[in-house]
């Protein structure tokens, strides 16, 4: 059995943001009926709750993020997405539900530093200045998908499909380059 790695293996690249891929990390896609109560007892057995919709919600390393009307992304450390994976389907038995660890199939980056937002306002169609510090965002990063958040008050998290992880952080290594920070008009 091979030794599980990261995307970039944990790259990093120093501009005027940190880019950095974040290494191994625990992810399971789950769908099914958001207002299933089986489903926020489930959460809650993981010490979280149901984030509304376009949310957030973190709690003792682990997170819940809202992607559609029946999606959430479910965030844990990297050796707990099976047993996650095993837990939820348990628990979601008796509902109609998909849980699917993507841990290996998605990469994740943080972008880190006062001009973090920076760095993904060149890239991505959102309007930052009105993206709340709990709210998840599924938009493009430069030409794929991705989704978005800000993780703390100066570091973003971003996730997108591993196969376009090295294209990804390049994007993110060229938009936070030295010289390029964005000025406000006069």
């Amino acid at each position: 059995m091979s030794d599980a790695v990261s995307a970039l293996e944990g790259r990093t690249s120093q501009g005027f943001a940190t880019v950095q891929e974040a290494g191994l990390q625990g992810m399971v896609s789950l769908r099914c009926d958001l207002a299933s109560k089986a489903l926020a007892k489930a959460l809650k057995e993981l010490g979280l709750s149901l984030p509304a919709q376009r949310r957030v919600v973190a709690a003792s390393g682990r997170s819940a993020l809202w992607m559609s009307p029946d999606e959430l992304l479910i965030l844990v450390p990297y050796a707990e997405a099976a047993a996650t994976v095993a837990a939820l389907e348990k628990a979601l038995v008796k509902e109609h539900a998909l849980v699917v660890d993507v841990s290996d199939a998605r990469a994740m980056f943080r972008v880190i530093g006062e001009k973090a937002e920076q760095v993904l306002t060149k890239l991505c169609p959102v309007d930052f200045d009105a993206l709340a510090a709990d709210e998840v965002r599924r938009t493009r990063a430069a030409q794929v998908a991705a989704a978005l958040w800000r993780s703390d008050k100066d570091t973003f998290s971003v996730v997108c499909f591993r196969s376009v992880a090295g294209y990804v952080m390049g994007a993110l290594e060229h938009s936070a380059r030295p010289g390029s920070e964005l000025v406000a008009p006069a």
